[in-house]
């Protein structure tokens, strides 16, 4: 959305620490969205250039990110873990609250409330259908 790539301090000044913690970190309220002239928007990356407009998104919510990471958690990340038990997945902050939500079964009451410092890795050690056994950070 708008608040791609901006500074979180000056973001936080203009529209208030309430304001972009909920966009930041509420399950479905998205931050405004980019604009067709934005130069962040992606339909200007030659890499999205064959994908229609409605396939590009302007903003996404954690909502939103939960339906792109769950396809990518079922169709890439079980199969290798099927394979070799142990697999590292990095990824931007709310890709991996995602699948934290997912994995934990958190509500999006308690989603709010989770903080995922940068670059702590994450282990999530899952029993053979998946289900946490333990997680820690390390």
């Amino acid at each position: 959305g708008a608040l791609q790539g901006l500074n979180k301090a000056e973001t936080a000044k203009e529209y208030g620490e309430e304001q972009v913690h909920i966009w930041r970190r509420s399950y479905a309220t998205p931050p405004p969205p980019l604009t067709l002239d934005d130069p962040r928007y992606p339909g200007n990356e030659e890499r999205y250039s064959t994908l229609a407009y409605e396939e590009l998104p302007l903003t996404e919510s954690l909502k939103d990110t939960i339906e792109r990471v769950n396809p990518c958690w079922e169709e890439r990340i079980t199969p290798k873990l099927h394979l070799y038990n142990t697999v590292l997945v990095a990824a931007h902050g709310n890709s991996l609250r995602a699948l934290a939500m997912m994995l934990l079964h958190l509500t999006p009451d308690e989603i709010m409330k989770v903080e995922i410092p940068t670059g702590a890795p994450w282990i999530f050690e899952l029993d053979d259908r998946f289900s946490v056994l333990k997680e820690y950070y390390i």
